[in-house]
């Protein structure tokens, strides 16, 4: 009964029922587990002589008089097209309620009637007035929404707060007999939780703000609770599955060592003995791959990309954008000199003929490794004999788009890589199904970005510093939160500054780019960038990702507060060097922004550790927003 459709409930037609599921509510269960996502105590009575202004109270009085007037259409700059005032009075006094564009309550609320209004006053004219304030009739038995502490819940269209709690208390009256309790008792002692007819009770109409808070903890605990079994169950099932037999031959991993121009820091070689032991095992490896930027994650994957090639099968690198795709197929061309692989890239903008004839030499074995974005998990992509898989800035992608790359092998290794750091208790409790590795280190000698936070005023220094570094033979990034020009006076955007900026450094090559150009004109740009052909490139945050140019040690950030910490992180990111000095610098473009981004930019200036970054991160967002764009699977809390 809990997962039938919300239409057989009442009082909701197709039309309901649509707005409903764009809230993500399409059955009964879904609708009781539609939580409020505030309270508002709407205990608070006061006669009108005791009103203060900007202070919710709630007032009962009769009406005196009232009045609907209509705003005639040729007036069109008001979007107001009616107005409903009511005055009511108790034994203190009396004040003027207004409604804009509700003039059905011309029918509902009369002369004489007694009725219960909740809001903030005004003060407007020497007198107090309500503005559009909650009311209910005074003769409402058991009134949901004044009298007591209200949920406040997202509403969409014509569904309203009044709708949403008169249904929820329908559903609760009518199946609170029929709730089984999905925590078994001895939990909930131990625990001291309400039972599941009580949390739900408290949850949505709540005897006090303790018992809501009781409440919530208890759902909070029941999503764990099922996720982390569901975890379980998942990681179980690997350890009845045949993996792919690796040969790890030792030739394979010395010629790749001497191909790299430095050696492995001690959480690489950590992190790539995890993955060598993985392979001797009899069930697949599933592995979590964690590090900061720039701390060598892609090279500990290559080793497992040759072993697995060199055995016999073919591996998979999926990664977000095509950009960073083309960068990791140069990358593993250099690991791999003297190795013998055949690398392809897999990628949209190829051309149908192009795509054919990878997805050819794929099924006929031809090709050992393949670099890709999302057009690896095609339906019509087909592999002879894929062994590992290998997904890079995994984060950006679906948990489902995640789940398809491996089901294209038989029981093939899976390791997925972050370059966003997430602290080691919370990794544990989002990828529990995975082995975690973590490289905790960047390798020796690499140079940390000082970050500068300069005000608007000092915006001359910044292009004079510009400057000077072009001179010294660096290059630079100026990084915009938006392409176009927006309403936001405070707000510069890339094509805005594109103009003026090749007016400001006009004896240097500054250069535009941005996600919207086409792939071969980003490739052109960055080949060109790499070239020292352009000295200063504007750009979007497109650039987090996939863009590492060794010779530009500067990097500009328009808006930083427009910025969360990981993107901002990212950024900086782009920029570490191992000889010249790397400067990371943040524009503040006001005096007035939020407390919030006030913090971010004063952990970012003083924290250059990735994963102290994310504790902080974490401290400010709470785990249930912690990435942001929420991936589906990832428990809301």
């Amino acid at each position: 009964m809990f997962f039938q459709p919300i239409r057989y409930l009442k009082g909701i037609g197709p039309k309901k029922e649509k707005i409903f599921n764009k809230l993500g509510i399409y059955t009964i269960y879904d609708l009781l587990y539609y939580f409020p996502f505030r309270y508002e105590d709407r205990r608070n009575f006061k006669k009108i002589n005791e009103l203060k202004e900007n202070e919710f109270a709630v007032v009962v009085g009769k009406v005196l008089a009232r009045n609907l007037r209509k705003i005639p259409a040729f007036v069109k700059k008001s979007k107001v097209r009616s107005i409903f005032e009511a005055i009511l009075s108790d034994e203190t006094g009396y004040i003027k309620c207004i409604w804009f564009n509700q003039p059905y309550l011309v029918d509902y609320i009369n002369l004489s009637t007694e009725l219960i209004i909740y809001g903030k006053p005004k003060f407007v004219s020497g007198k107090f007035e309500f503005i559009c304030p909650a009311y209910e009739l005074l003769d409402d038995r058991d009134s949901l929404n004044l009298g007591r502490i209200v949920g406040i819940y997202r509403t969409s269209g014509n569904i309203n707060q009044k709708f949403i709690r008169k249904l929820i208390s329908f559903c609760l009256e009518k199946y609170k007999t029929n709730l089984a309790d999905p925590i078994p008792f001895n939990i909930r002692k131990e625990k001291k939780f309400f039972n599941i007819a009580t949390s739900l009770s408290e949850i949505h109409f709540p005897s006090s703000f303790e018992n809501a808070k009781l409440a919530r903890e208890r759902f909070i605990f029941q999503e764990l609770f099922f996720s982390q079994i569901l975890v379980y169950l998942r990681k179980a099932k690997h350890y009845f599955q045949e993996a792919p037999k690796f040969f790890i031959k030792d030739e394979i991993v010395n010629r790749i060592k001497e191909n790299l121009n430095f050696s492995l820091t001690s959480s690489q070689n950590k992190a790539l003995s995890d993955i060598l032991n993985d392979f001797k095992k009899p069930y697949p490896m599933h592995r979590l791959l964690q590090g900061d930027v720039g701390c060598g994650k892609t090279v500990v994957a290559a080793f497992g990309i040759a072993i697995c090639a060199s055995s016999g099968y073919q591996a998979a690198l999926m990664v977000p954008t095509e950009i960073l795709a083309y960068q990791h197929k140069d990358t593993l061309e250099k690991i791999f000199k003297g190795l013998n692989f055949n690398i392809e890239i897999l990628v949209s903008s190829l051309g149908k003929k192009k795509i054919e004839l990878i997805k050819k030499r794929l099924l006929e074995g031809d090709i050992d490794i393949v670099v890709g974005t999302h057009a690896l998990i095609q339906e019509d992509i087909k592999f002879k004999k894929l062994g590992f898989v290998v997904i890079d800035e995994e984060h950006r992608f679906g948990v489902a788009q995640r789940a398809l790359l491996p089901q294209k092998g038989k029981n093939p290794h899976f390791l997925i890589m972050s370059a966003t750091p997430i602290p080691r208790s919370l990794a544990l409790s989002l990828y529990g199904d995975f082995d975690l590795s973590v490289i905790e280190e960047l390798p020796i000698g690499r140079l940390l970005p000082k970050t500068i936070k300069v005000k608007e005023e000092k915006r001359s220094w910044v292009y004079d510093f510009l400057i000077e570094k072009i001179k010294e033979g660096r290059q630079a990034y100026v990084i915009y939160p938006v392409i176009e020009e927006t309403e936001d006076e405070d707000l510069r955007s890339l094509q805005e500054m594109y103009e003026k900026l090749k007016e400001k450094f006009f004896n240097f090559s500054v250069e535009m780019f941005h996600g919207k150009l086409p792939l071969y004109k980003k490739l052109e740009i960055i080949n060109n960038f790499r070239e020292k052909k352009i000295d200063i490139l504007l750009s979007t945050t497109v650039i987090e990702v996939g863009v590492n140019v060794e010779n530009a040690n500067v990097m500009v950030v328009e808006n930083p507060e427009r910025f969360g910490l990981a993107q901002l992180h990212q950024l900086r990111g782009r920029i570490q060097r191992w000889i010249h000095q790397p400067y990371f610098l943040l524009i503040e473009s006001k005096d007035n922004y939020s407390e919030d981004a006030e913090k971010r930019l004063n952990i970012i200036a003083n924290i250059n550790d990735g994963f102290k970054i994310a504790e902080e991160d974490l401290k400010l967002r709470g785990p249930g927003d912690f990435f942001g764009d929420r991936q589906h699977g990832y428990p809301q809390l």
